[in-house]
């Protein structure tokens, strides 16, 4: 059922209306970053003076410079970490449009409501806040688990967006707690679906496309399970 639904939603990714929703996230996210470190930049600029005197050694030059080049290197350090859990947050407050094209053209009859604009914030804080909370938990036990890493990496990620993505999908059709137990009810089936999606978000670039990819596999999920 996990392949089914996946090669499914993998089979779709040419439609225009998950296109356009990937490009929002990549666009704002690259907004946003670049924004970051502009602001950065000028308030390193305004508060590093050029030169200072220090004792003994004299007039040292060039400050601005060096925190200049530090910022910027921090910068591009921090996009390629931040990217795709910035662009998977953007992404989700499009995610309805994708379960909408996936539900319109595999299950014309049993289309769901999409969610208010505050709940698809909700969601997209909860999802941003999850992929970098992991990321950065499952990097700290990296360094004792060797080449173990990877795998806690993938599992606990899994676990969190198997949750995440099922619970966007469900809530079409469903009040909160019923989603929530029907979640329970294939809580295993979930995880290793989230696992999937979880794994290519080790490939930078790869990665920029699983909001998409995952909300568009768990809605086949949910159509397929809300009845077992």
């Amino acid at each position: 059922m996990i392949f089914q639904a996946f090669f499914a939603a993998l089979g779709q990714m040419t439609d225009p209306r998950f296109i356009r929703v990937l490009w929002r996230g990549v666009a704002l996210s690259v907004g946003l970053l670049a924004a970051l470190g502009l602001a950065l930049w000028f308030g390193v600029e305004s508060l590093i003076p050029g030169a200072v005197t220090l004792p003994v050694i004299g007039t040292v030059g060039g400050l601005g410079i060096a925190a200049t080049i530090g910022v910027i290197l921090a910068m591009a350090l921090a996009s390629v970490f931040l990217m795709v859990p910035v662009a998977a947050a953007f992404s989700a407050l499009f995610l309805d449009e994708v379960a909408d094209a996936v539900e319109g053209e595999h299950y014309p009859g049993q289309k769901g409501t999409a969610l208010s604009l505050s709940e698809g914030l909700a969601d997209s804080v909860v999802l941003f806040l999850v992929m970098v909370v992991v990321s950065l938990l499952a990097l700290a036990l990296s360094v004792f688990l060797g080449p173990f890493g990877p795998m806690l990496f993938w599992a606990l990620n899994g676990w969190l967006l198997g949750r995440e993505y099922f619970q966007m999908a469900a809530r079409r059709h469903l009040p909160r707690d019923q989603a929530r137990a029907l979640m329970r009810r294939h809580s295993g089936t979930l995880w290793l679906a989230g696992t999937l999606m979880a794994a290519p978000l080790s490939l930078p670039l790869v990665g920029l496309f699983i909001p998409v990819l995952g909300a568009a596999t768990f809605t086949h999920l949910f159509q397929r399970l809300r009845n077992t």
